[in-house]
Formats: C-alpha cells, sequence, structure tokens
C-alpha cells in the first residue's frame, strides 16, 4: 500500500468520524430528546472551547515527547470511547460535558493529522504542496460519505450516528499506529522563552490595527459558520410536521441535501485563485461576507417542495462562504505577518474562527432562538431564524469594507499570482 494512498485513508476517515454526527446531532437533540435550544447552543461552544487551548497543547506534546501519529492515535481511540457512551447520556447537562470531552479528543486530531501528513510525504520525497492537497480533499470525501451513510440508514435523529462515528474512530486510531513514524523535531526548550514556546508573541500583533480588525472579522465570521451546522439539518426535518412537506426527499433525507455544501465546498476551492487575481483579497473576503446573507435569507424562504430550489442553492452558496474567507484570510496572514511567527499567527487565525468565534456564536444562537424564536408548543419560527442570521451577516458585510485597511504589497501579489 502506498504513502499516497494510506493517508487518503486517514483523511477519509479523519472526517467521516466528525460528518457523521456534526450536522445531524441538531436533529437527534431537538427530534429524539426535545432539549432546549440555549442548551444546545452550549453543546456546539464545546468546538470552540477545545479549539481554543488542545491543538497548541497536543502540538507542543508531538513537538517534544511523543510521535505525532501516535498521539493522533490515542487521541482517536480515547474519542471512541467518548461517542460510544453518548446514546447513555439521559439529560442535557451530562450531555455537555461528555461531548466536550469528545471535541477535547477530536479537535487536536485536525492539526496532528497535518504533522503525520507532511512528515510521511517528506519521508518518502514527496512534494507537500503538490501532493497533499488531492489528498486532503478525500477529507471532504469522507464527511459526505458520513452524511450520506446516516441519512439513508434513517439515523440522522438516532443514537446510532455516535456509534457510527465511535466505529471509525476506534479504528482510525488503531490504524495510526501502523503510519509512518513522524518523531519528535524539538527535544530541548533551548533559549526559547515560555512565551515563544507557545507562539504568545504572535498576540502582540492586536497591536496593530489591520490584524485588530482582522481577527476581530475573523471571530464573527466563526460564529456565522456554526449557525448552520448547528441548525440546518433539524430546520429540513421540521418541515415533517407539516402535511405538504412530509413525503418530500429533502424532509426523508436531510443530510443528503446538507451536504451539497461540502460538495460545493470542493468546487469552489477551484475558482479562489482567479477570484484572487481578479478582484484582490479584501474583495474576496467581502464575497465571503454577503455569501453568508445568501445562505441565511435562501434559507428563510425555502421549503421542501417548490421552494427546493431556494434550500439547493443555500447550500450550492455555502462554498463560497466557508471558502472565500478562511483561505484568503490564511494567505493574508502568510505574506503580512513577520516570517519568524507566520506559524503562530495562523494559530491565532484559527483560535479566532474555530474557537472563540464558534463558541460565542453558539451561545449567542441558542439564546437567541430560545428566547426569541421558540414558540410555548417548543416550535420554532425558522424564518425569523434565518432572517435574523442574514441580518447579521449583513451587518458584518456593510461594515467591513470601510474599517479594514490592508496594504496590497509585493508578497501578498506575488502569492496570489502563485496561488
Amino acid at each position: 500500500m502506498n504513502i499516497k494512498f494510506r493517508l487518503i485513508l486517514m483523511n477519509f476517515m479523519q472526517f467521516f468520524i466528525w460528518g457523521a454526527w456534526l450536522l445531524t446531532i441538531g436533529a437527534y437533540w431537538f427530534q429524539n430528546k426535545h432539549w432546549s435550544g440555549a442548551q444546545f447552543g452550549a453543546i456546539f461552544s464545546t468546538m470552540g472551547i477545545s479549539a481554543v487551548f488542545m491543538p497548541a497543547l497536543t502540538g507542543i506534546i508531538s513537538d517534544r515527547f511523543i510521535n505525532a501519529e501516535k498521539l493522533y492515535g490515542i487521541m482517536h481511540i480515547l474519542g471512541s470511547l467518548v461517542l460510544f457512551s453518548l446514546p447513555m447520556v439521559q439529560d442535557p447537562s451530562t450531555f455537555f460535558w461528555v461531548i466536550l470531552l469528545n471535541m477535547v479528543f477530536y479537535m487536536p486530531t485536525l492539526s496532528l493529522s497535518i504533522t503525520v501528513a507532511y512528515s510521511a510525504l517528506k519521508g518518502s520525497n514527496k512534494d507537500v504542496v503538490k501532493d497533499y492537497p488531492p489528498i486532503r480533499i478525500w477529507g471532504t470525501i469522507g464527511f459526505i460519505a458520513a452524511l450520506w451513510a446516516v441519512s439513508l440508514t434513517h439515523n440522522e435523529t438516532s443514537a446510532n450516528q455516535f456509534y457510527i462515528a465511535g466505529a471509525v474512530a476506534l479504528i482510525l486510531g488503531v490504524y495510526s499506529f501502523t503510519l509512518p513514524k513522524a518523531p519528535p523535531l524539538m527535544k530541548k526548550v533551548g533559549s526559547k522563552s515560555f512565551v515563544d514556546l507557545l507562539g504568545l508573541n504572535a498576540f502582540a500583533l492586536f497591536k496593530k490595527p489591520r490584524f485588530a480588525i482582522f481577527f476581530a472579522f475573523s471571530l464573527l465570521l466563526g460564529a456565522a459558520l456554526q449557525l448552520t451546522n448547528a441548525y440546518g439539518d433539524t430546520y429540513i426535518h421540521d418541515f415533517s410536521k407539516v402535511a405538504a412537506y412530509k413525503d418530500t426527499i429533502a424532509v426523508k433525507y436531510p443530510a443528503i441535501i446538507m451536504s451539497i455544501s461540502q460538495i460545493s465546498e470542493t468546487l469552489f476551492i477551484l475558482a479562489i485563485p482567479f477570484f484572487l487575481r481578479r478582484f484582490g483579497i479584501k474583495y474576496v473576503m467581502l464575497f465571503s461576507m454577503l455569501a453568508w446573507v445568501l445562505r441565511f435569507g435562501l434559507f428563510a424562504f425555502g421549503d421542501p417542495a417548490d421552494g427546493l430550489w431556494m434550500i439547493i442553492a443555500s447550500c450550492i452558496v455555502y462554498g463560497m462562504a466557508f471558502d472565500f474567507f478562511n483561505i484568503s484570510g490564511s494567505l493574508f496572514v502568510e505574506t503580512q505577518s513577520p516570517p519568524e511567527i507566520r506559524g503562530s499567527v495562523q494559530g491565532v487565525f484559527m483560535m479566532m474562527v474555530n474557537g472563540f468565534g464558534a463558541f460565542f456564536g453558539s451561545i449567542a444562537s441558542g439564546f437567541v432562538i430560545d428566547k426569541f424564536f421558540t414558540m410555548a408548543d417548543q416550535s420554532k419560527n425558522w424564518q425569523g431564524i434565518w432572517l435574523t442570521f442574514a441580518g447579521y451577516a449583513l451587518v458584518i458585510a456593510v461594515v467591513f469594507p470601510f474599517v479594514f485597511r490592508y496594504k496590497h504589497n509585493a508578497a501578498l501579489k506575488e502569492a496570489i499570482e502563485h496561488f
């Protein structure tokens, strides 16, 4: 088995685990357990909480003490045990702590998988820049495959989704120990300070207005990212309560409809070089924000019958909304930050998007939905919910071009030309 295929298999399972429950846990929560929206917002905040500290912590451990592939395997095995225990939880408070423990084990595997893949490719004398992207795309395919598997087996509201994810996590955990060794490369601290060691010097960039504004918008967009992940699937499920829609394909297989978002994501990646060269990085970021407005707005007026095209269009727009800011943002960081701390600044960027953004977005959305859009019979005013989210994204899009300033320097221009 050649190294590329082995890494493809690793990436496929890595994101299959996440795809098996991430978009359907809302349906399990609201359709099966009938717990509250505010409590569910706390559930999705676990991703943000764990993303703030776990990737950095495991990065230090793999840099100094243990092979990355072994730590990667241990994290997945422990995560599988937690996933297997989730169906036994019968109250929302305990569910929060158990899902948080699962995310503590899962979130660092996202960065560890990259470390393992890069190490293996370099060890086989492969070109990382050329060979890794076609391998990583199989992660997105794994995510889509998981959504289809859970949907076609009618497990979107069932606890079986956690058993499926747990089984694959256990297999991947064991499989990880067969991957090429990725030993620690930094055996001792040397003269580096504690601040340098943890990459905390990157936070000094908050003193510069353009970076402070960029990180602020990263947090705000990170909050938007979690909203459709958290509520999209259960939103479509709720149409089953309307006689005219209960037998439509979308209501029977909502996760398959939602998987169009991930398919779109892979396609929009191919369009990014054109948009960057034609419009520049600032407008590509702005297009992302406007795409979020469309993402939410189309959901507000869609339905599984005559309005199905709006739901599908919303899923297609998601590719632009997600990819354009994340990739253009990472390019901005790469070309505008000092070379010696670029890795740390990329970490801060991801912390703002997937850490603080995810946390505050999850908590705030759960509160807003529970307070203003949940009826006495626990039904939800989905149009009001999506229009509120669309308004939030529109405010961000309107403010952004007036406050975000940056210099289109030679490094950025060169990076765009070679993207």
